[in-house]
């Protein structure tokens, strides 16, 4: 049990962190009500009532988010493999160009629906 004892030090420092950190801040911080806080926030502009039934958005949106998760997914398989290419040999060679050219076709995709090109 003696290892765990930093660990569980670290924990309950944090924990009263954080419990000390709300009770000041509900205890000393400004209760007035301001609209503009409270209101949605769509890039400086007033927001828009939104459409009967929920209104549709761009897929633009979407496709700008698929993007991000696709180079972020790339990036984070990418390291470690470069790091320990030599130990993997032709398999995780294989195993990786496998990979790229699953990601290869969401870039594609991604260039075929306008994703990268800014408006």
């Amino acid at each position: 049990m003696s290892p765990y004892i930093p660990i569980l030090g670290i924990m309950a420092l944090a924990g009263g962190f954080l419990v000390l950190s709300v009770v000041l801040s509900l205890t000393v911080g400004p209760r007035r009500y301001n609209r503009v806080k409270y209101d949605t926030y769509e890039c400086g502009i007033d927001p828009t009532p939104a459409a009967a039934g929920g209104g549709r958005f761009p897929v633009k949106y979407y496709i700008t988010a698929m993007m991000f998760l696709v180079f972020d997914v790339e990036v984070a398989f990418l390291y470690p493999w470069a790091v320990t290419f030599d130990a993997l040999g032709v398999f995780g060679f294989a195993a990786m160009m496998i990979f790229l050219i699953v990601l290869g076709v969401a870039y594609f995709y991604e260039i075929r629906r306008g994703g990268l090109e800014w408006d």
